[in-house]
């Protein structure tokens, strides 16, 4: 008896601790929490949704649930898309959307119950149309700006290099988040930032424009190429002149020195025979017979009066 009636109790105290742990629940930093009952949600005294903001809160157990939201800030990217500008030329803008939730009661109706993906969906729509109202006033001289590719302005028929430039970006996204805000707030969102965070060329422009690109840049090799060819014929010129002009005053201070030695030499020669004729062309004649038999082969027939024996018969008289 005694052991029924206490696990009795202890079923009612379990029942009631369950009972009260499903009344309690916590909303973190960050987030707020839409309490619906039966499916609908409960509203405030002032007729507006019961919205729970972080800390510790109460409700019915197994009767109300929490739908909780993300009230941080969230980052939206936008899939590339193709827009016209004001000379109906073709760009391909990326983009993303910073936002977060402001009304929670307003966001929660207009978007299923607090569904982040139609959320999303709907802002893409805004941003797509707020961004092709803003690029569809410019031209693509007053978009593009700076230091970038520069076959694509040729492309286009504008003066300047292709990067989005900077005053008239921070225009269309200064504008782009005022366009957006205002058509936010009918969904209960507060748009942060909206940036643009690249410009790029369609597909079908892109090989054209690097082709183009390509025959800039050969056209300019082949100029930098005949320069240089034209620059070395001159530098060669020069040193094909300075060799002719330095061979020629070698050859001319040769000749002064060769001059210079036969003038000795024949002094030397005419200051010898001056002194001893007879033994002076006795020893050019041994000269002249040393340089005719060098090989050791040679041989010489001479008759009997020739000078060469009269050398050596005078030198027996003596």
């Amino acid at each position: 008896m005694r052991s029924s009636s206490l696990n009795i109790i202890l079923a009612l105290v379990l029942v009631f601790a369950f009972a009260i742990f499903n009344s309690v629940f916590i909303l973190k930093e960050g987030s707020v929490g839409i309490v619906t009952r039966f499916g609908k949600v409960t509203r405030a005294a002032d007729e507006g949704l019961n919205v729970s903001q972080p800390g510790l809160h109460f409700k019915i157990p197994f009767i109300d649930k929490v739908r909780v939201l993300d009230s941080r800030i969230q980052t939206l990217s936008a899939n590339a898309d193709r827009f016209v500008t004001a000379e109906k030329k073709d760009l391909i803008i990326d983009s993303y959307v910073k936002w977060k939730i402001k009304d929670p009661a307003t966001y929660y109706l207009t978007t299923a119950g607090g569904n982040k993906l139609q959320a999303e969906e709907l802002l893409r729509r805004r941003i797509t149309n707020s961004l092709r109202s803003q690029i569809g006033k410019l031209t693509i001289h007053e978009i593009v700006s700076g230091q970038g590719k520069e076959a694509l302005i040729n492309n286009f028929d504008v003066e300047e290099p292709a990067v989005i430039g900077a005053s008239k970006r921070d225009e269309v996204m200064q504008n782009a988040l005022k366009d957006i805000g205002e058509s936010a707030i009918e969904l209960g969102i507060e748009i942060v930032d909206v940036r643009i965070k690249q410009i790029n060329l369609p597909p079908e422009v892109s090989g054209s424009i690097y082709q183009r690109m390509r025959a800039e840049r050969d056209a300019v090799a082949k100029l930098h190429r005949s320069q240089g060819r034209m620059e070395a014929e001159t530098i060669r010129a020069q040193a094909d002149r300075e060799v002719i002009v330095k061979v020629a005053e070698a050859e001319k201070q040769a000749r002064e020195l060769k001059g210079e030695g036969d003038a000795e030499a024949t002094r030397i020669y005419a200051q010898a025979y001056s002194k001893n004729p007879e033994l002076f062309n006795f020893l050019k004649s041994m000269d002249a017979y040393r340089q005719s038999l060098q090989s050791g082969n040679d041989v010489i027939v001479l008759s009997p009066d020739n000078d060469f024996f009269n050398y050596f018969n005078n030198a027996k008289g003596q």
